[in-house]
């Protein structure tokens, strides 16, 4: 059933000249039952040709189609050749025509043809057995009544597609507007990314010159301190070649001059501080670290305590008043794992959807980038039983 809809929507001329040849083939079997002479009846196939000719072209060409229309019915009454069955066709291309979205005066047109013909009908061929006036306006307003309905599910249906296309438009508009506004998100958070990677490898680099500058100068007098500035440095460059390998990833071409000045950024010792701070703000938080503390990669710390700082401030956003939250750090032998959660009424669906487009602050979007930076995961979504749950893995390695 459903290849012959499609067959059906890929030929519509085709189907449409399938119906013709039934309108012509019953229009002929009307001629020859009534026995009309050899003029009517070469009058009424010529008619029924043309009209079959109106419903095969009503799709391809419907203005001009509705003009033959027209011109026929005025030739019908000229001539003298009463209605039968291929004047079925002037319903087939009212409706279409009021269907079509082509010009309007096509449209007016099949209106007024349509309301007239009856009245026109009964003018030129009185009904017979009708004596009264009253009967005759009664049976002409029945027969106007299929011309108007067809003019009117055709303009309904015209107005139903205008409409959807609109809607379709609006969609399209709309989705087209929500990844510009993503990209954006996405282009200012890894701008910031990237400045604050910038003070992480400026800082390691530093390091690494100060720890150099001491070797150089204890090299013949200490050389075990010496030794163990060589392994420092040794260490410290390998992480700032990941922090650097890390950036180039996300650095723009330098169009735009970053504005400010730079300062120190925080890491996990400093959640405890934070975590404080917002526990001033009314917030209950419980905080708890699982593990041995131990020293972790500058953009591992820095992407730590960026999470919980933003999960913090959504649970402040979108909590209510009585929410409380939890904050969990646990150590593992190869990352660092982060949980997050409270037990508020949280965000509704469309504000965490497709990553975090929320639209505001674009959260999550900043999450992501950031633990995907350093290789690691983030899984973010409501918990059971209400609230909101951050759960992210940060390996001490980045990912091959």
């Amino acid at each position: 059933m459903q290849r012959l809809y499609d067959f059906i929507r890929r030929h519509p001329t085709g189907v449409d000249g399938f119906w013709a040849v039934v309108l012509l083939g019953f229009s002929a079997l009307w001629v020859v039952s009534t026995g009309s002479t050899t003029g009517s009846a070469a009058g009424y196939g010529l008619v029924a040709v043309l009209f079959s000719l109106v419903v095969a072209l009503r799709r391809r060409a419907p203005e001009k189609m509705l003009v033959l229309a027209v011109a026929l019915g005025v030739a019908q009454l000229a001539l003298d050749l009463v209605p039968f069955m291929a004047d079925f066709a002037m319903l087939v291309i009212i409706f279409t025509v009021a269907a079509h979205d082509g010009p309007r005066w096509a449209s007016r047109l099949a209106l007024i043809g349509g309301l007239s013909a009856s009245t026109l009908s009964q003018l030129r061929w009185p009904m017979e057995g009708t004596s009264s006036g009253a009967a005759k306006v009664f049976f002409t307003i029945i027969m106007t009544v299929p011309f108007a309905l067809a003019w009117v599910l055709g303009d309904s249906l015209r107005t139903r597609r205008a409409y959807f296309a609109q809607l379709e438009e609006r969609a399209s508009r709309l989705e087209q507007e929500r990844e510009a506004q993503a990209k954006v998100a996405v282009a200012a958070e890894r701008a910031r990314i990237a400045r604050e990677l910038h003070d992480v490898v400026a800082h390691n680099v530093s390091v690494m010159v100060v720890q150099a500058d001491g070797a150089a100068y204890v090299m013949d007098s200490s050389p075990e301190t010496a030794k163990q500035a060589l392994e420092t440095i040794s260490t410290t460059g390998r992480q700032a070649l990941a922090e650097m390998r890390r950036l180039l990833g996300i650095l723009r071409t330098g169009e735009h001059q970053e504005a400010g000045e730079y300062v120190p950024q925080p890491d996990v010792r400093q959640i405890e501080d934070l975590v404080e701070q917002v526990r001033d703000t009314g917030l209950t938080v419980d905080f708890a670290i699982e593990g041995s503390p131990r020293p972790l990669p500058s953009g591992v710390e820095l992407t730590a305590y960026r999470i919980v700082q933003e999960a913090l401030t959504n649970t402040r956003k979108h909590g209510g008043p009585d929410a409380g939250a939890s904050v969990r750090l646990v150590y593992f032998d190869d990352g660092l794992g982060l949980l997050v959660e409270d037990d508020g009424r949280g965000a509704p669906q469309e504000m965490y959807e497709d990553g975090g487009a929320d639209g505001r602050g674009h959260g999550l979007i900043g999450m992501r980038e950031r633990v995907g930076m350093v290789g690691g995961t983030l899984d973010a979504g409501p918990r059971p039983g209400g609230g909101f749950r951050i759960s992210a893995l940060l390996p001490l390695k980045p990912a091959h």
